[in-house]
Parts: structure tokens; sequence; C-alpha cells
């Protein structure tokens, strides 16, 4: 297993985040590796060493919420003004006036953020499946429920009484078990999955995850697990010490960003990356279509045969894509 570089804690915007560090301290514009749900700074681990060994300064915080990071109460202490500001504050804490910001699934929201929020801090923005999107134009937990159901879990997870964090909370390692595995192979001729969520998702497809999860067997799971016996530890005991609820917290925040960020300008005006995955069911290739008219420095790349787990699935070429990348736009 790849060994992570040594936990280092800052005080940034009223908690303490734990984040790992590597490579030249000199090298500028750093990259900060922001993770998704439900994941932790490990997720990158294949990056921080290919990135660092090649010379460029990574740093991969635990986000609010998460590891070994604090864990507030409010719940409104996890909407987008929050998590771009504990960023601000990470950068301060280490001296670092510009950064590119790396995110992949709920991290790829929170970076396509910065430059939207800060853009004196951010010298590059790369998603990873997340593509950036234009305000919403209606209340988008009313849109899921609409279109989905009340049983999509993005909609159960506005349940105050939390089952949701119970249900993931007392089968975490079911939990790791059924989510961290590449996509079922199809047969060559078969037609194209339609994907389960984001833009051109199919209503059809059950997206109660709570449920998936409260009734999951992994011996009769015929897909491949992503991570190893000792890996998988890494995110199972890190999660039975926390719960999920920091995480899910995010999710509870969809209404509020989506209030609060009623007159801001959308477009990204910093060199970006979209690095999308062929397989992924969440966050499709389709879903990045028309970025360009919000994003005008924007390159794209794909990524085959990657589920959405696309920096542990496939994780030499995602650090060839952003180690290339990072040289030709940055130097």
């Amino acid at each position: 297993m790849i060994e992570m570089p040594p936990l280092e804690f800052a005080q940034t915007n009223g908690i303490r985040m734990g984040y790992y560090d590597a490579g030249p301290k000199t090298d500028r514009p750093p990259m900060v590796l922001c993770h998704g749900w439900p994941e932790l700074a490990f997720s990158w681990r294949h990056q921080i060493k290919a990135l660092s060994e090649a010379g460029i300064r990574v740093i991969a915080p635990d986000q609010r919420g998460y590891g070994a990071t604090d864990r507030p109460e409010p719940v409104e202490a996890y909407d987008l003004e929050h998590l771009t500001g504990d960023l601000v504050g990470l950068l301060d804490h280490l001296g670092i006036d510009k950064a590119i910001f790396v995110g992949h699934d709920w991290g790829g929201f929170v970076v396509w953020q910065m430059p939207l929020r800060h853009p004196a801090r951010v010298a590059g923005v790369v998603g990873v499946n997340t593509p950036h999107w234009d305000r919403s134009p209606a209340d988008p937990i009313a849109l899921f429920r609409q279109r989905f159901g009340d049983q999509m879990y993005i909609v159960q997870f506005q349940n105050p009484a939390r089952e949701p964090d119970r249900i993931f909370g007392s089968r975490v390692e079911q939990t790791f078990d059924a989510f961290m595995r590449k996509p079922a192979p199809r047969a060559p001729d078969a037609p194209p999955e339609q994907p389960i969520a984001g833009i051109g998702a199919s209503p059809r497809v059950n997206l109660a995850f709570p449920q998936m999860i409260a009734n999951y067997d992994a011996r009769h799971d015929p897909r491949t697990p992503i991570l190893s016996v000792d890996e998988k530890k890494v995110f199972v005991d890190a999660f039975t010490r926390t719960g999920f609820t920091g995480g899910i917290n995010w999710y509870r925040n969809f209404t509020r960003n989506w209030l609060h960020s009623e007159g801001l300008d959308h477009t990204v005006r910093v060199p970006s990356l979209m690095i999308m995955a062929e397989n992924d069911a969440v966050l499709p290739p389709s879903a990045a279509d028309g970025m360009e008219r919000l994003v005008p420095d924007l390159e794209k790349c794909l990524v085959r045969d990657s589920g959405h787990w696309t920096q542990q699935e496939q994780p030499e070429e995602v650090s060839a894509r952003l180690i290339e990348w990072r040289r030709r736009r940055f130097g």
C-alpha cells in the first residue's frame, strides 16, 4: 500500500484541518487535491506520490466533516461559503498566494466554486468527473424530487431524522464494499448504459443508496473491488470513527447554496481541465457537454475503462494527465 506523507494540521476558518503536503515547497503554483463523498485525502494517494515525485507540490486535505478534520455540529457550517473558505485558510496557513485546485465528486463542486468566490487565490482548476454547471433554474432538491422521487439518495439526505446517516454508519464495511468497485463489465454488443444521476440521467434507475447498502451482500457482487484489504481498512477505520454525517451535511446545503449563489457570475476565468470517466454512471461524460460556454479556457480528456472512482481506478492515467497539463500550462 502507498504510504501517505505525514499528517499535518492547520487552523483555518474556525476549524482544525488535517492535510498532507508532499513535493518541493518551492514549486508554484501547488496543486490542492479535494476529495468527494464518501472519501478522504487518502483517495489521492496515487497522485500524491506520482506528482510529488515529478517535482510538483501537492496538498491534500481531509475536508470539513471528514477524517482528521473537525466536524462542526450545525448543518449550515457545511455550505460552499465555508468549504471554499476552508481552502483559502489552508493557503494562508501555508503562505501560498495561489494554487491549482483539483476536485473529484463533491470536491469538484467545491473547486469550480473557488474561482467564482476567491478569484485572487486560484491559478487553475481541474474537475475529475464533476463538471461546472450554471446556476440551476430552481431549487435542486425540488428538481431531484420531481425527477427521481423521494427515495433518491440526495432527497433522502434532506431528512432531518438522519436515517441515511444511521444506515451507513452501522454498515461501514458494507458501504465501502458496495461503493468502491469497478462498474460491471458490459457485453461488446450491449447498448450504452443510462447514467443514473447528473445530466441525462434515467429516472427509472434505483437511486435509493441507503436501502441498497442496507440490503447489500458482497458475496453476491460480481464487480471487481478497487481497494486492497489494507486500503479498504483505511476508509473503514476512518468512517467508523467519524460516521457519515459530516459528509452528508454537504448535501443538506444544496438549497442553501442555490439561494446564496443568486447573482454570482458563474464564468471560470482561469486555465481549466475536465477529466471525464467513460463509465461513470453518476457523473457521465455527457454531463460536461457545453461547459465551454462557462469555462472559456477549457481542455477535456476522457479516461477509458473507468467508473466513478477515477483517480483510484485508473491512477496512472489520471496522474499523467495532471502532470502533463500542469507542466504545459504552468511550467
